[in-house]
């Protein structure tokens, strides 16, 4: 279905010819419902559209938090449990009939809009992925956990969540959290209007008060976002520690309103090949994460191609805090559980993974080898750990054979301890670089003796089926929400499976070793308690951690001021493109 911005709520200066920002998204955006949306083409699009109470500076690195629609940084309290937020008058919901004052005017934001919008994060019937930011942290929060028989209540008063008047927020935790702001400015924890919310039925449609609305909406296809009208009054100023490097980009940008743009026009290309050809045909203006397996049609000798250089294209590299890893169903009856056998099966399948293969021949060398969840960058990563399960086929042969996976007469495969055929299920992608990965996958576990059958479908479908349990197991990534080891770790924590734990990994002594590092303030003392993790992580091997990538980013000689950030997914109101001419 598609949706328009009604002519009146088009931009003044709409006559000239828009500033029109063209981009491609490599993954269908799914749901665009805050409480809901997971992927990045979702995320990238309602951090445009929704605001949270913090977010991101542009410039400053490492990544650092400021204030979105507070007028500064929370005053915090009581030995780090209490936050009080006081938000800036006079911000109003972008137009909506739904969403206006008596005067029908666009409605003011106010305190309460957040405490609902985070409260439905609770509600049973969504399966929030984004509950385990707030679940157990908040002072009073399990009156809100509907119990058997009961149907959920938004409005049911809790100690962690107060609006103490129109424009004051109060936030009370069970005990401090280092990471709590954190999840203050992801789009989950965004504003939402509940009568928008409410009257929006089935067909939800984003409402925020964001520096962008949502003007047409083909599922799937193309989403065009329209600058917002109502947007508050914003000036960009330099963080404090700005590069040398970034200092142009602060210095074309110090004092200008924004956002810079009209439009932005963006288009799903699930195809690797087809965003890297519009780019190169000049219908986008900016391309992140080229292919490494086509890194070759830009890219000699390590270096932009002349012919590209001489276009103005500009060339940049980007180690983003992402890990690749596979998942496998820790409930499955065939891979899953935590007998002897079971824990075999995995750790030689993570045996046979053939890491510097992968990195060098699909990945062409762009990307560092995995040793746990934690890349680069990330507070908590061990520059000394080592992947206990590193590449050994022999070793992951041996292992088969001592539990009871036998080969079986006349075929290169092998049983089940119980004589049965062994059959594996790893679902991909339907992309050119997803049945790559499978190819590598099958002569790994081809030379091992594991017998494997793929299954491919779009991500959107895939992570619906992962929360559900019904994937055996398949690739994932995992790009930061905020640049802390919990935000990994978290992904393995036992009651976040059904949410973001794909592999529905439940153990006991991982837990408590999580919940200790989220309060635990020693860094020498967290990073044993991380070392302790990843032991148990590789000796269990619900996951085969893989690699960590290296992108390559390409802009054409039009945009202006794009750099890319660490944490937030899109630059878009920073952004600006030149007149043709210029």
């Amino acid at each position: 279905m598609v949706a328009f911005l009604p002519l009146a709520f088009i931009p003044a200066h709409a006559a000239e010819p828009p500033k029109t920002l063209h981009v491609a998204l490599a993954g269908a955006e799914g749901s665009l419902d805050p409480a809901v949306a997971s992927n990045v083409s979702a995320l990238a699009i309602l951090e445009n559209i929704v605001d949270p109470l913090l977010r991101y500076d542009y410039l400053a690195r490492p990544a650092v938090l400021q204030p979105n629609t507070v007028r500064a940084m929370p005053e915090v309290r009581d030995e780090g449990k209490t936050y009080l937020f006081r938000l800036q008058p006079g911000i109003r919901f972008s137009p909506s009939s739904a969403v206006a004052d008596r005067a029908r005017r666009p409605r003011e934001l106010t305190a309460d809009d957040y405490v609902y919008s985070i409260k439905r994060l609770y509600d049973p019937e969504l399966k929030s992925p984004w509950l385990f930011l707030f679940e157990g942290k908040l002072a009073g929060d399990s009156a809100l956990i509907p119990k058997t028989g009961s149907r959920f209540d938004i409005d049911i008063d809790i100690a962690g969540l107060q609006a103490l008047d129109r424009y004051t927020l109060q936030i009370r935790l069970t005990q401090p959290d280092r990471n709590f702001l954190y999840a203050l400015a992801m789009p989950a924890a965004a504003a939402l209007a509940r009568e928008t919310v409410e009257s929006a039925a089935a067909d939800f449609r984003p409402v925020g008060t964001g520096p962008f609305v949502l003007a047409e909406w083909q599922r799937s296809h193309r989403i065009v976002l329209q600058a917002n009208p109502q947007f508050r009054h914003t000036v960009f100023r330099a963080a404090a520690r700005v590069s040398e490097e970034d200092k142009p980009i602060a210095q074309a940008l110090e004092g200008k309103r924004l956002p810079l743009l009209d439009r932005i026009d963006i288009r799903v290309m699930e195809e690797d090949q087809a965003r890297l050809l519009s780019f190169l045909k000049g219908d986008i203006d900016y391309l992140e994460q080229v292919p490494p397996s086509l890194a070759g049609m830009v890219i000699n000798y390590g270096k932009l191609k002349p012919e590209l250089a001489h276009q103005g294209i500009a060339l940049s590299t980007f180690a983003p805090l992402q890990t690749v890893y596979l998942w496998m169903n820790m409930e499955d009856p065939v891979i899953g559980g935590y007998s002897q056998e079971k824990i075999a099966l995995r750790r030689a399948i993570a045996l046979a993974y053939p890491r510097s293969e992968d990195i060098a021949q699909i990945s062409n060398g762009f990307a560092l080898p995995a040793s746990s969840p934690l890349p680069p960058g990330v507070s908590g990563f061990d520059t000394a750990y080592r992947n206990p399960n590193s590449y050994d086929p022999a070793l992951a042969r041996q292992l088969l054979e001592r539990f009871g996976y036998r080969m079986l007469p006349g075929s290169p495969y092998r049983t089940l301890p119980d004589g049965r055929p062994l059959t594996l299920t790893m679902h991909s992608l339907a992309t050119s670089q997803g049945r790559l990965r499978d190819e590598l996958w099958k002569r790994s576990l081809d030379a091992i003796g594991i017998q494997v059958e793929f299954k491919s479908g779009k991500l959107s479908e895939l992570i619906k089926a992962a929360r559900l349990g019904t994937l055996q197991m398949a690739e994932f990534n995992w790009l930061a929400d905020y640049p802390d080891a919990d935000n990994f770790f978290q992904l393995l924590y036992g009651p976040n499976a059904g949410k973001a734990n794909y592999a529905r990994f439940a153990l006991p002594e991982f837990d408590r070793l999580y919940e200790r590092t989220k309060i635990e303030s020693n860094e020498a003392v967290r990073m044993a308690l991380y070392r302790d993790m990843n032991n148990l992580l590789h000796g269990y091997a619900p996951w085969v951690i893989c690699f960590h990538p290296l992108w390559i980013d390409l802009q054409q000689a039009r945009l202006r001021n794009y750099r890319h950030h660490p944490v937030a997914l899109t630059a878009w109101r920073y952004l600006d493109v030149a007149a043709s001419g210029e």
